[in-house]
């Protein structure tokens, strides 16, 4: 019987170590990043994709938006009346947080506050 037991512990213990290797595999580390030779075609991609994250909400980036660090935080934009007058009054609106990271050798957009990401495929970034 101990025999027996000692093929289970054995066999068990290798499988955990076999699916530790297969998650580690799966998906690289992800390291801060920050954009570097931004292009019209990469803004426009991350305007995309952040009006995605944001349920289709219209943004507007500076030029350098992620290009000196790693974060981005977009704010609710300012409520308007009918007459696009500005209507004031305490924001209760939460600003949307976005991390840029390279992982492997892929730019990725992540939103901190829902775990969701985009590839950017027309950005090139570098390590922060």
């Amino acid at each position: 019987m101990n025999h027996v037991w000692r093929q289970t512990v054995a066999a068990s213990t290798a499988a955990a170590l076999f699916l530790a290797g297969c998650a580690q595999r799966k998906s690289p580390p992800e390291v801060p990043a920050i954009l570097t030779n931004p292009t019209g075609q990469s803004r426009a991609e991350l305007t995309r994709v952040l009006s995605e994250a944001m349920n289709g909400v219209s943004v507007t980036l500076a030029d350098d938006a992620l290009t000196g660090t790693d974060t981005l935080i977009l704010g609710p934009a300012a409520r308007r009346d009918a007459k696009e007058m500005n209507l004031g009054g305490r924001e209760t609106r939460r600003p949307e947080h976005f991390r840029l990271v390279k992982r492997g050798s892929q730019c990725v957009l992540v939103h901190v506050e829902t775990g969701r990401s985009w590839i950017l495929a027309s950005a090139t970034c570098s390590p922060r």
